[in-house]
């Protein structure tokens, strides 16, 4: 830790001990913000692509005799089948043919071959797609009447599969606090920021030579004040996990490799923190900036961008 007079002059710490106390008896609770949960409308365009084909599909729900009807539909409306892998299938999961192991019960592996982006359907194609339904227990959920409609099915499908979409989001958001901070400071005093920019973006609009620690390593924030380059890193932990400990890990490395030619900030935040303390520790007393939200709150970036220390 770089001892600054912003420790003993605003926040009344005169220890390194005190000052790393500070951090973490002011994690935040949660970065959840109201963006975190459901992206209704990814959902609602993902459902879109295909809500004819669901329409028509709807015909079944409620029929007697599902193996005719389904027959019947697919020789009036053979472009429904493109809709079939996604009333079983994970969203990223989907493809337009799969490979399936129909047996294994003779110690040999058996597949077979659905695709569904044919236009033109055959008899046997169409045994093939009831096989589907009927395997992956599709079919049973319409003769047992456990759907209504298959529209609202699918919005409850999409909107499940966002909620995988929630780890990338919660990152973002953390981006997103810091970037609040982040453009005012720069709006105030004249300074110029990127975000997420690679070495070859920082020399090409800022013309600073910045090594890296891997190839693909872009870093959150960069910040010219016109004397010097700032580099941050941000992340916010909700939970514990053997993440926090090699990204402490990471951090300290990547110190090292800028060797002091420019200012590293990290920041950091969340009550996962709590259960790997020492790592975060090690990092801190290793590197000269470790900063949390309620330091920038304390506006710390004011402070280190217009002080020479």
């Amino acid at each position: 830790m770089k001892t600054l007079k912003f420790y003993s002059d605003i926040l009344e710490l005169n220890s390194s001990d005190l000052v790393f106390q500070f951090l973490i008896d002011n994690l935040k609770p949660s970065n959840t913000h109201w963006s975190y949960f459901v992206n209704w409308e990814k959902v609602f365009e993902n459902n879109r692509k295909i809500e004819l084909s669901l329409n028509v599909l709807n015909y079944l729900i409620g029929k007697e005799d599902f193996e005719k009807e389904f027959r019947f539909i697919l020789k009036e409306n053979p472009q429904v089948v493109t809709a079939l892998p996604s009333l079983v299938v994970r969203g990223g999961d989907i493809t337009t043919k799969m490979q399936i192991l129909v047996d294994y019960s003779s110690k040999k592996l058996v597949y077979k071959e659905f695709d569904f982006s044919k236009k033109e359907l055959t008899v046997a194609d169409v045994d093939n797609y009831l096989e589907f339904v009927t395997e992956t227990g599709f079919r049973s959920l319409i003769e047992n009447k456990k759907l209504k409609n298959l529209v609202d099915y699918m919005i409850g499908v999409e909107a499940g599969l966002d909620s995988n979409g929630r780890k990338n989001r919660g990152g973002h958001i953390m981006e997103d606090i810091i970037e609040i901070f982040v453009k005012d400071v720069c709006n105030r005093l004249g300074f110029r920021y990127l975000k997420e920019a690679n070495a070859d973006r920082i020399q090409s609009e800022f013309g600073y030579s910045v090594p890296v620690d891997k190839s693909s390593r872009r870093y959150d924030y960069v910040i010219d004040n016109g004397k010097e380059l700032f580099i941050f890193e941000t992340n916010f932990y909700g939970g514990g996990g053997s993440k926090l400990k090699s990204t402490a890990g990471e951090y300290r490395n990547l110190y090292d490799v800028l060797d002091g030619k420019y200012k590293f900030i990290w920041i950091t935040d969340g009550k996962g923190w709590l259960s790997t303390t020492r790592p975060l520790r090690e990092t801190f007393d290793h590197n000269d900036y470790i900063f949390t939200l309620a330091m920038l709150e304390k506006d710390i970036l004011d402070y280190i961008l217009t002080n020479n220390e």
